[in-house]
């Protein structure tokens, strides 16, 4: 996603800046104004295109930085050391030199009265809403060194899903461009040798030695422009899907692949149930949590469903009944989900659900690794294969191509 510098005031009328990483300008400002911003200006950060985004990564705090700093801080909130003093321990014995300034400027901020809270969110690249709303939600009640407990192993939960999609998306990538530099390199390099042994044949050689010759003149004298095609594609690609139409088709293009598509879907229920489930067990309001479950979906398609049943709730009804028809989630989760309001146990429901679907994502990575390893040799096999055999098959003809 695209960076986004903005400025404007702070509930009381400090000026605040920064930039914060989200879908569109109007993202942004419904991003910042949960925190009482008056946001004046938004201007979308210009550094090159996909090196922003690079860069933009490589400015975020990573998660087990910001796991470590959890379990650390809660354990020392429990043991009764001062707010301030803590933030100078954690800042001096940090490894991430990113994480390392913003403590020291969060320790200031909240040296001059502001609440912890509300320092954290001035960073949004090192804690984003959900961390800097259950930690408000800790000092609102008095339960700061629980909530960062659970913040730890939440973080710790999103990481090994991530880890384990991508586990499953690499393994299949990896084979696919080693087969892909494979064949261009037999294609641009190997075949020319063949061609000018040919050449003097005289004669006609076979349709398939025929092709893959054209096709490797044809890489030859176009690969810069192959290369530059595909580099534009890809910047293209990540601008178009910086658009809210964009993220929304191509979520629903992922979702409806045959392989890829189910593994991504019980991810995204996974991180929904988790994220929804550990707000409304740190007492943080529904509506207030499905805004959060919306920006930290990472799918525009369950972003979608839930801010339409969120704006269902509003006017009456059920968690359960908008989500059900929006059609995103399968009826056994809505389902659980009206139980669970029944019973008034609705985020013990949500972490079960939850734990349900990161068995069936282990299941699925297993599986999908199970299926793709054969189906890949067989490509390989296949292509590379009948490169090789339309390259040696007028040597099988060689006294034919000669009396030619």
């Amino acid at each position: 996603m695209p960076l986004f510098i903005y400025e404007g005031r702070d509930s009381k009328g400090t000026p605040v800046s920064g930039t914060v990483e989200a879908r569109s300008r109007t993202a942004v400002i419904a991003m910042l104004r949960p925190r009482g911003y008056i946001v004046t200006s938004v201007k979308e950060k210009k550094a090159g295109g996909a090196f922003s985004s690079l860069l933009a990564f490589r400015n975020n705090v990573k998660t087990k930085d910001l796991t470590i700093f959890s379990r650390q801080f809660a354990t020392m909130v429990n043991a009764g050391l001062a707010l301030l003093q803590s933030l100078d321990i954690l800042a001096n014995q940090t490894e991430s030199t990113i994480l390392r300034s913003v403590l020291r400027r969060v320790r200031t901020d909240v040296e001059v009265g502001l609440p912890l809270s509300q320092a954290l969110s001035k960073h949004p690249n090192a804690f984003n809403r959900l961390f800097c709303d259950l930690v408000r939600a800790g000092e609102t009640g008095g339960a700061l060194d629980v909530i960062l407990i659970r913040l730890a192993n939440y973080l710790e939960k999103m990481e090994a899903l991530r880890r384990k999609v991508k586990t499953a998306m690499a393994y299949p990538i990896t084979v696919m461009t080693v087969a892909i530099l494979i064949t261009t390199g037999l294609i641009a390099f190997g075949i020319p040798i063949f061609a000018k042994l040919y050449a003097g044949f005289g004669a006609q050689l076979p349709l398939p030695t025929r092709i893959v010759m054209i096709m490797s003149d044809i890489l030859r004298r176009f690969i810069l422009v192959v290369i530059a095609v595909l580099v534009a594609g890809f910047v293209l690609l990540r601008r178009w899907r910086s658009t809210d139409e964009g993220a929304l088709k191509f979520d629903k293009f992922l979702i409806g692949l045959p392989l890829f598509g189910p593994l991504i879907v019980k991810t995204s229920i996974a991180r929904f149930t988790r994220t929804f489930g550990i707000l409304l067990a740190s007492g943080v309001p529904v509506l207030e949590a499905m805004e959060v479950v919306a920006q930290t979906s990472g799918n525009k398609m369950v972003e979608m469903a839930t801010l339409q049943a969120r704006s269902s709730i509003k006017e009456g009804e059920t968690i359960a009944a908008p989500l059900e028809r929006m059609g995103v989630f399968p009826p056994m989760v809505t389902q659980m989900i009206s139980v669970g309001e029944e019973t008034g146990e609705l985020s013990d429901m949500l972490i079960k659900i939850a734990e349900f679907y990161d068995e069936e994502v282990d299941a699925a990575v297993d599986g999908l690794t199970a299926m793709i390893e054969p189906l890949l040799m067989v490509f390989l096999g296949i292509v590379i294969g009948f490169i090789v055999i339309a390259m040696y098959l007028p040597l099988f003809n060689l006294p034919q191509l000669l009396a030619g």
